[in-house]
């Protein structure tokens, strides 16, 4: 699992033996510095993926909400909030390994790549999924123009994972044009992709749609699948290992403190809930209150050699 911390703006590692327990790596400390990496010194919402040439590929917001406390920088964002409101940034941390312990680190500012781009008001939360068809890498990701609704857009990335290929287009809109969609999370199963997002209609929580293609096309469904009374963002599904069992897990930043929930399931229709990290079967050893977490599978090998660092 990877996940980042309010009080860091760094990047965190935990592994699990079961899907169960998730013991933190490093003592519980950052195993990437934020202000290492990232333009404005910090990062959120990491997402890892595991691509078909099994190499490890990481996305990140290249964000840091409490930069100027920390004496990053002079003014509360890095443009006015009258123009692009809160948390406004224009980049990604973009990291390839094959060990997970060696990373080759791009960041990518659109303004840089694509002038016409200058005016996004954020770039939040990229994810990377392999496109089928196309055989290439797609990193999609929350995009708006200045102060309008967000919505969910896609790049292509080159196999090296250091330049985006095309401009960003637009991946999905919520029906209701009016209400956000952000935090987009695209998994593949039985011949179909499932985009699991968080819809801001009324308390943000998280919805599905599904497609054929990753890029679009995508079937609008109703029902909520997070069992929150509260906000929740973030979803991130992964499979239990030797079972026909998904798990959706979500960020509850509507509770002090931060934790995560997760519901189960069989076949995307139907979600079981599983409570929230030690309140139930799931259980954190080292660490609390994550913010926006990924799970990807590891080898016992590969785990071993983090777990030894």
């Amino acid at each position: 699992m990877v996940y980042h911390s309010d009080d860091t703006h760094s990047l965190h590692m935990a592994v699990s033996r079961d899907g169960y327990t998730f013991t933190a790596l490093n003592g519980g400390k950052p195993m990437i510095a934020g202000d290492t990496i990232a333009c404005q010194k910090g990062i959120r919402d990491p997402h890892i993926y595991r691509g078909p040439d099994g190499a490890f590929y990481l996305a990140m917001t290249d964000l840091h909400i409490f930069a100027q406390k920390e004496g990053y920088r002079d003014t509360e964002w890095e443009r006015p909030f009258e123009e692009y409101d809160w948390g406004n940034n224009r980049g990604l941390v973009l990291m390839k390994s094959t060990d997970l312990i060696n990373w080759k680190r791009t960041n990518v500012n659109f303004d840089s790549i694509y002038p016409e781009w200058s005016d996004i008001g954020c770039a939040w939360a990229p994810e990377t999924v392999y496109d089928r068809e196309k055989g290439k890498l797609m990193i999609y990701l929350t995009m708006r123009h200045r102060r309008e609704p967000n919505k969910l857009y896609y790049v292509y990335v080159n196999d090296d994972y250091d330049t985006i290929e095309t401009e960003p287009q637009l991946l999905y809109t919520y029906p209701d044009s009016a209400c956000s969609a952000i935090d987009g999370d695209i998994s593949y199963h039985d011949g179909k992709y499932y985009l699991h997002y968080v819809a801001h209609d009324g308390t943000p929580g998280i919805k599905q749609s599904v497609s054929d293609r990753p890029d679009g096309g995508w079937e609008y469904r109703e029902d909520w699948i997070d069992t929150e009374t509260g906000a929740c963002e973030a979803p991130n599904v992964w499979k239990r290992i030797g079972e026909d069992k998904w798990v959706l897990m979500y960020d509850i930043y509507s509770i002090q403190p931060h934790n995560f929930g997760f519901v189960e399931t069989s076949d995307f229709k139907t979600f079981t809930p599983l409570g929230r990290f030690n309140e139930g079967p799931m259980k954190t050893v080292g660490f609390s209150s994550p913010k926006h977490g990924a799970v990807i599978h590891l080898t016992a090998e590969e785990a071993d050699r983090l777990m030894s660092l």
